[in-house]
């Protein structure tokens, strides 16, 4: 069985709202076995392990949650050349427009060679039932390729 991980990091309701609705959407296929970890939890082996990974991160000043940061700092070296193409995606929970946390988390995991198959969710300022939505088949998405090896 195809195993997707989820790792994310809160420190509020918004992206702990994503997480979930990232997470409903993936338990919606069958045929993969779904773990989800905050990022103090997660570390390289739960990676090495996947089949493929989605990120969640609060945006905080601009950046990525350091939370994530320090997940990915510690996740990166025992990884390194050993996820090459595999499927990652990401949602971010930003108070200004995101980006500053995609991009950062974006630099740090082409260092990985993981294969970008879906654009970032971005939920500004209030979560919206359509941010939610796209969060769900977000989850969908990435564990229905897994599954089917489209990924």
């Amino acid at each position: 069985m195809k195993t997707l991980l989820i790792v994310y990091h809160t420190g509020g309701v918004k992206t702990a709202k994503m997480a979930e609705a990232v997470e409903r959407g993936a338990r919606s296929e069958t045929g993969v076995n779904v773990i989800v970890k905050r990022c103090a939890e997660a570390g390289p082996e739960d990676v090495l392990a996947a089949d493929g990974l989605i990120l969640g991160t609060p945006e905080n000043f601009g950046y990525m949650s350091g939370m994530m940061k320090d997940f990915l700092e510690r996740v990166f070296y025992p990884c390194e050349g050993k996820l090459n193409g595999r499927p990652w995606a990401l949602f971010v929970g930003a108070g200004q427009d995101g980006s500053g946390a995609v991009n950062s988390v974006e630099k740090i995991v082409t260092g990985l060679r993981l294969q970008k198959v879906h654009d970032p969710i971005i939920g500004l300022k209030d979560l919206t039932p359509e941010i939610l939505a796209n969060c769900e088949e977000l989850g969908a998405a990435i564990a229905a390729g897994i599954s089917l090896g489209v990924f």
